[in-house]
């Protein structure tokens, strides 16, 4: 074998190994004598040097005539060629890797959170409820009104709010609706320096996104975990019906797995921004403490309904005058005898109530026949009943006017109905 083909060999295994690692670390750090971790760019293009100098390396290989008594085995410049394809595929996924795998990125992420805590942790409240228990919340505006959850002052007699600062005042509830689980209350004054925590676009959050949560989990005041928003679109069961009042919900509620526990009730969910997307208030869990499964109130939600609490001290939500199967199952398409199983099956409506001055029918008998299945509300699709829900309380009014489009007995049908106020 030839010194250059050895050579050529002994390079192209050499690369192979650094890229092995580096495609893992991104650095090109000795295990005897660690050194600061290089960007994955500056990585590949040391890479891309010696490659080249594979490539030189081979083709003065190949020049060389072999030996007369070589064996018949691949020769070295061969084998080295062979190696080539790989090394290449393993240069180009350093190269398409570098974004997401840098150092910088790290300290860029770092560098937001500190500053978000910084920016809005003064803004964050500890809410003392006299003999009832804690929540927190935060500053909405300039005139001492802070937003946190409804379950957290219902029924307050006595409210004390702590800032960050540790100055304590007495506050007042202002409005409550506990079918958003939202609720306003107003201290006399802020401290000197404070200021409201702005709110994010209704439409800008998306799944995968990096969210934190600042609040006071078990009293610890000025608390901040990270996470991310691992689903849109949820729903929440409105506070009244704990006491079996109603069965209503609220739609478009944030799944996240920043790390909540009880006492972060009412604060806020950022994002690297600085901006609320969302109010958290509640917990999937057995234990009554993080599981990983987290909600937040969406800020549409603070948009539509805050400035009427500070305005009136309550929410008026449209009102259809009927319920609804909450998705069809095949099982269920066969038992209802439906066409298809999307849409919201009608499954009963309110005597006198908008759905039945609207002419809407529902099941009816012992296999629950017969109901409208609601395929469209104003010329939006309908899926399930979430997506009816999402448009009644987002983009509907009390004494609007709706079109519903139903299939009945597998006909398609148009209904025009007047939304009420919910009782």
């Amino acid at each position: 074998m030839s010194p250059q083909s050895k050579h050529a060999i002994t390079t192209a295994a050499l690369l192979l190994a650094v890229l092995t690692s580096t495609t893992r670390c991104g650095s090109l750090a000795t295990a005897a004598e660690p050194t600061p971790a290089r960007p994955v760019v500056e990585t590949a293009e040391i890479v891309q040097a010696v490659l080249a100098e594979v490539q030189t390396q081979l083709r003065a290989a190949e020049s060389a005539a072999p030996p007369a008594s070589a064996p018949a085995a691949p020769s070295a410049a061969e084998i080295a060629q062979m190696l080539l394809p790989e090394v290449q595929a393993l240069v180009e996924t350093e190269v398409e890797q570098a974004p997401t795998t840098s150092a910088a990125s790290v300290s860029d992420l770092e560098s937001a959170l500190v500053r978000v805590y910084q920016q809005a942790s003064p803004s964050v409240v500890y809410i003392i409820v006299t003999g009832t228990g804690s929540g927190s919340g935060f500053v909405y505006d300039a005139e001492g009104r802070i937003v946190t959850n409804s379950h957290v002052v219902e029924d307050a007699r006595n409210l004390e709010v702590v800032f960050s600062s540790g100055e304590r005042t007495r506050a007042r509830v202002v409005g409550a609706d506990a079918d958003s689980d939202l609720a306003v209350i107003e201290v006399d004054a802020l401290p000197e320096g404070i200021e409201p925590l702005p709110l994010a676009d209704s439409d800008s959050l998306q799944v995968g996104q990096f969210v934190v949560a600042i609040g006071n989990p078990f009293g610890e005041q000025g608390s901040m975990s990270m996470g991310i928003v691992s689903a849109l679109g949820r729903s929440l069961a409105s506070q009244r019906s704990a006491t079996g009042q109603s069965t209503y919900s609220l739609p478009e509620v944030i799944q996240t797995d920043a790390p909540i526990n009880p006492g972060n009730s009412g604060g806020p969910l950022l994002n690297l921004a600085g901006e609320v997307v969302g109010v958290n208030a509640a917990i999937a869990s057995t234990t009554g403490t993080n599981s990983g499964v987290g909600f937040s109130i969406p800020v549409a939600a603070l948009h539509l309904v805050v400035p009427s609490l500070i305005e009136t001290g309550r929410y008026n939500y449209p009102y259809l005058g009927a319920s609804f199967d909450p998705e069809i199952t095949l099982d269920e398409q066969t038992a209802y005898s439906l066409p298809q199983t999307k849409g919201a099956y009608v499954v009963s409506v309110t005597r006198g109530g908008p759905a039945d001055e609207a002419g809407l029918t529902a099941a009816s008998g012992s296999a629950g026949r017969g109901g409208d299945l609601v395929v469209a509300i104003d010329g939006r699709p309908v899926s399930n009943f979430a997506d009816l829900n999402s448009y009644l309380v987002f983009d509907t009014t009390v004494g609007q006017t709706i079109e519903l489009t139903v299939l009945r007995h597998g006909q398609p049908l148009t209904l025009n109905l007047t939304l009420g106020a919910r009782p």
